[in-house]
């Protein structure tokens, strides 16, 4: 499987990053990318007005996401934001198909509040977890903060999932970065996937502005925890190969999740049925 990691940065305009999106999965589509993979929040960067940003899933983004699909032939996961109950916004993974389809959508379970900041404020949470096909591939949906909670990418692994997409905009700050790559890589030790995360960059067409955006760092790690590739801070696309059929040679050396003790701990919790994507 080739994976495009889309480190791209995030303007206030959603009609300017649609147009980034269309220039990454040109570049994914001339890598032969089966996915690609962009960062939390892409429809609109954080400190904008999210209420008045947000669209159902077949508002204009979303429909703009999947035509360039189709026109590119690859399959994606991109951060949006939908309208909530309350006045409030869910921050989004939707998952589309090579022929343009909509297959999935996660809503964010863990929201940021945490280090000063008070994401909950303005985003409900989600409620499951999702699992969804991608470019025939097992994939479970994550957003960011999402990563520093071992139960869910536990509850994607038992539930099938062989590789673990995670769009997030992981902020600057002492020792955020160092967390970002142990985080990364001990999910995928632990239950022996292939981790591919994709990350904003700061937009240098934007004003300056306190809301935070991330520090880049866009990485594919394999099964066992090695770092296959790390796009630094740096706007880009990258091109990656994950050889899928790792996962089963190393679960079959490794079988930390078939010894699992489900009969102290329980079994994890279960994620929405996957859905199939071209």
């Amino acid at each position: 499987m080739r994976i495009a990691l889309c480190q791209i940065p995030v303007s206030p305009e959603p009609s300017v990053n649609l147009s980034r999106v269309r220039s990454a999965l040109r570049e994914a589509s001339a890598g032969r990318a089966g996915l690609a993979v962009f960062p939390e929040a892409t429809m609109v960067r954080f400190g904008s007005d999210l209420r008045a940003a947000a669209e159902p899933l077949d508002g204009p983004f979303c429909t703009g996401v999947a035509r360039e699909c189709a026109a590119a032939g690859v399959s994606a996961v991109a951060g949006v934001f939908e309208p909530a109950p309350g006045g409030r916004v869910y921050n989004t993974a939707a998952a589309f198909s090579s022929s343009g389809a909509l297959v999935a959508s996660y809503r964010k379970l863990h929201l940021f509040d945490a280090l000063g900041q008070r994401e909950s404020d303005l985003v409900a949470p989600g409620s499951c977890p999702v699992l969804a096909e991608l470019a025939g591939v097992p994939a479970g949906l994550q957003i960011c903060y999402d990563i520093r909670f071992p139960e869910l990418s536990r509850a994607l692994a038992a539930g099938g999932a062989s590789l673990l997409v995670v769009s997030a905009a992981w902020q600057a700050g002492l020792f955020k970065e160092e967390h970002w790559v142990t985080l990364l890589r001990a999910r995928a030790i632990e239950n022996t996937v292939w981790i591919a995360a994709a990350g904003q960059v700061p937009d240098p067409d934007s004003p300056p502005t306190s809301a935070p955006t991330g520090i880049g760092r866009s990485m594919l790690v394999d099964p066992l925890g090695v770092v296959r590739a790390d796009m630094g801070p740096s706007a880009g696309v990258l091109v990656v190969e994950a050889d899928m059929g790792l996962v089963g040679a190393v679960r079959a050396t490794l079988p930390s999740l078939a010894n699992r003790r489900e009969d102290v701990f329980g079994a994890p919790a279960s994620p929405a049925a996957p859905a199939s994507a071209g």
